[in-house]
């Protein structure tokens, strides 16, 4: 029987898109194809491959509106937000400027005598297992040097978002990346786990949970193939005293609640200073008071559902235990009627929270925030440091020198003075802790994709 993987919107509860899952054996001989197929791709001028990649980004953005609309449907992101082509087209304009920089050789010696260098070799295929929070931009974090370097590429997306894959594919083609080096399969997990074990590719990034990260790895194991994981965050926010407190206020907040809180570096705790502590507060439910919930094709709505009940549950179920635990909400559900119960969640804020609470220490993932005062620079970080997770923090000062030391105290892949929830592709994407591994964008972003060959060349033998 033909296994089915189907995106259920939370929009509606109801089935929006459905496709069949490719056995084993098709998505071997498909992935056997993009390996012979990527000899030739590699084999053309850089200049042309970027021309094609960016060509299709191109051909995505022409098609924005009707993916603003899937993605409201699929995900619940508000049509209002735009989708998402903005940061793709940044990200991948700037991933193609860099693109001979950061594939060029390393020369360590050109003479009579000698030829040493390094080269950069595209790995080979490339397997990208995309998330649905973010479907394009975090896909195309790596699909674009993938495939600029001269790899052929193998997308695997959530099935929340299962539409994206195939948008994505026809952007590419239409570029004219062949559609043998790149290539949307639809895939349940067993497969997927079967072709990481059987060495089907040269190197997988994985965005996604710390479990399915750690499934990611066990499939891996023994294999050697190496691995890029972003896994998950619980970043923080910390005020200090000298903050312009109206633009904490508005960027914190919006860092908490964008995207129903489903960001991968969305605010889930702030830690504010006790001299801004109480107006920090009344600005921020202020802040909430001023939101409408409701159906994300409401170019009304600022939050939206969030992308499915499994996700519901469990900010819920954080909610009501912190509550239980002596957390206090700040917001009544009452003014927001959409929330039903199910998909359609009421943002809320949390005070008098404490690191014993879920809620200020695993991932929550939707429109929830803990607040807690802090009394000084040493406890603010403490706090920032007690997680497993380091994905980015964000720090609220006029300070920048202050800023930078504490900066390198804290356990976190970006440091951001006066913004945050934003990848800057100029800088490395990465993580530590149980955020997991690996680089994406900036020009290190190419060596995940690329290998080192070197090259020690004896032109004479006197």
């Amino acid at each position: 029987m033909t296994t089915m993987i189907r995106c259920i919107s939370p929009v509606n509860g109801e089935v929006y898109a459905e496709r069949p899952a490719m056995p084993f054996e098709e998505a071997s001989a498909a992935i056997g194809e993009a390996r012979s197929a990527r000899q030739e791709w590699a084999a053309l001028p850089l200049e042309e491959r970027r021309r094609r990649v960016l060509r299709g980004i191109e051909i995505l953005g022409e098609m924005n509106d009707r993916v603003t609309e899937e993605l409201a449907w699929m995900m619940g992101r508000p049509v209002r937000h735009g989708g998402e082509y903005g940061g793709v087209w940044e990200r991948s304009a700037y991933m193609a400027s860099i693109a001979e920089e950061g594939l060029a050789p390393i020369v360590v010696e050109e003479s009579e005598a000698f030829e040493r260098r390094i080269e950069k070799e595209p790995r080979g295929v490339v397997f990208v297992i995309a998330p649905w929070n973010y479907p394009y931009l975090t896909a195309i974090n790596t699909i674009v040097p993938a495939l600029i370097a001269g790899n052929a590429v193998i997308l695997k997306h959530a099935s929340q978002t299962l539409l994206a894959g195939e948008r994505l594919a026809e952007a590419l083609h239409g570029g004219g990346v062949p559609e043998t080096v790149f290539r949307n399969l639809f895939l349940d997990h067993a497969t997927t786990e079967k072709l990481i074990a059987t060495r089907h590719f040269d190197f997988v990034n994985f965005t996604g949970s710390v479990a399915a990260g750690r499934t990611i790895e066990r499939a891996a194991a023994g294999t050697f193939t190496p691995l890029g994981l972003e896994l998950g965050g619980k970043d923080p926010g910390y005020v200090m005293e000298d903050a312009d407190l109206d633009a904490a206020v508005a960027s914190l907040m919006d860092g908490a609640m964008y995207n129903s809180g489903q960001c991968c570096c969305g605010i889930e705790r702030i830690y504010v200073t006790e001299s801004l502590y109480a107006p920090f507060v009344e600005k921020a439910v202020a802040w909430v008071h001023a939101q409408k919930l409701g159906n994300p094709l409401d170019p009304e709505t600022t939050i939206g559902p969030v992308a499915s009940l499994k996700v519901a549950r469990t900010v819920r179920a954080q909610i009501e235990e912190a509550i239980r635990m002596g957390a206090r909400p700040l917001i009544d559900p009452a003014r927001f009627p959409e929330d039903d119960g199910g998909t359609y969640l009421a943002p809320q804020i949390l005070v008098d929270v404490t690191h014993e609470m879920r809620v200020m220490r695993e991932e929550s993932f939707g429109p929830v925030v803990g607040i807690m005062k802090v009394s000084s620079d040493e406890e603010a970080v403490a706090l920032m440091n007690d997680s497993p997770y380091g994905l980015t923090a964000s720090l609220w000062t006029r300070d920048p020198e202050r800023a930078a030391r504490l900066g390198r105290q804290i356990e976190t892949g970006t440091v951001y003075m006066n913004r945050c929830d934003y990848l800057d592709p100029g800088l490395c994407w990465t993580g530590c802790k149980d955020t997991g591994r690996g680089a994406s964008l900036s020009i290190l972003g190419y060596e995940a994709v690329t290998r080192p060959k070197s090259f020690h060349l004896k032109k004479r033998l006197d």
